[in-house]
């Protein structure tokens, strides 16, 4: 067999079949969006960008204040689509091992028993992420970005769909360090829930009078459906001038003069992935601008390193990320191939 790679244009499937494959990505997010609304109440659009960090197979970093839901999150979406779940509460005294696992040795056997930790699971809430030292926090980095662990010179692979949630407080620095850039990077996106409206407050009391709906949530999708709609997405048709409108922007935030450290190709591929997704979840198998414009933030933002004058300016990642946003030039209409 050849590996002649041909053009994607080429080996795009036929029409019915990609608006099978969308029609599947609308279903199932739709299923688990509503799902999790059960519980979230008010953040429908949060809780459609993690389904949609969901579909695009990356991690996702919750960065807010404590009680917000954050924590039920990670709980509803695992619930809705019936896969394991496991919290990692972290803290400055957390050792790599506490997080990939340990190989110990047993004495009837005679050999050593690998002994998994809290990451080997298909959602992982990293609760207060930057309350472990940096060492604790790189036991992360492999399973992020090549989804397995390594122990002992032994990998062992994460089980399908892996999703890591991560959650920061802002407002809280005693005790903290800072997430390295490495770490950073790994993250798919970066969001913030906020609070919610005294209307969708009362709303919460109410439901949680005599019970909390996490308890009556159940399995909405399978995982067999969930990694179809992850494989379709690669599907979606990207236009050579929306690839070259996402490279411009992730080029800008290597230029701008407020930034230290711009975003790295990592970015690119994150807001290209990102923009397929949200291209299905809307009933589309083509991106549009609109796309790429409504995910830059969430995608790049955290992946910019301001420079030590503009944060005395008070000059945030995100006002940077907003500023490229309204400066790059949007591309035009072209005729689909």
């Amino acid at each position: 067999m050849s590996n002649y790679e041909y053009p994607q244009e080429t080996r795009r499937a036929p029409a019915d079949t990609q608006q099978r494959q969308v029609t599947l990505v609308q279903s199932v997010a739709e299923r688990i969006v509503q799902s999790v609304a059960q519980v979230i109440i008010g953040k429908r659009n949060e809780i459609k960008l993690t389904v949609l960090g969901l579909l695009s197979q990356g991690h996702i970093l919750i960065e807010d204040i404590p009680g917000v839901g954050k924590t039920m999150m990670a709980k509803a979406l695992s619930r809705s689509i019936g896969c394991t779940f496991n919290r990692i509460q972290f803290t400055p005294d957390m050792l790599p091992s506490d997080i990939t696992g340990v190989s110990l040795f047993n004495q009837k056997t005679r050999e050593f028993e690998f002994r998994a930790g809290p990451i080997m699971a298909q959602i992982v809430l990293a609760d207060e992420i930057n309350r472990a030292t940096p060492k604790t926090q790189s036991a992360l980095l492999e399973a992020m970005e090549e989804s397995q662990v390594t122990v002992d010179g032994v990998t062992y692979k994460m089980e399908e769909p892996f999703l890591i949630l991560a959650t920061q407080n802002p407002i809280e620095y005693e005790g903290t360090f800072p997430l390295p850039e490495a770490q950073l990077d790994r993250f798919l996106m970066r969001i913030q829930l906020g609070y919610p409206s005294p209307h969708e407050e009362l709303t919460v009391l109410s439901n949680q009078q005599y019970r909390h709906p996490l308890s009556t949530l159940t399995q909405v999708v399978s995982v067999q459906e969930l990694l179809g709609a992850q494989q379709a997405i690669r599907e979606i048709y990207v236009a050579e001038e929306i690839q070259r409108y996402i490279v411009d922007l992730v080029n800008a935030s290597r230029q701008h003069p407020d930034v230290y450290l711009g975003s790295s190709p990592r970015g690119s591929l994150a807001l290209f992935r990102t923009s397929q997704a949200r291209a299905a979840m809307a009933g589309r198998d083509y991106v549009i601008p609109d796309d790429v414009k409504a995910l830059a933030e969430v995608t790049l933002a955290h992946r910019i390193i301001v420079g030590p004058a503009a944060r005395i300016k008070d000059i945030s990642s995100r006002t940077i990320a907003q500023d490229i946003l309204a400066a790059t030039p949007v591309p035009g209409a072209s005729v689909r191939q």
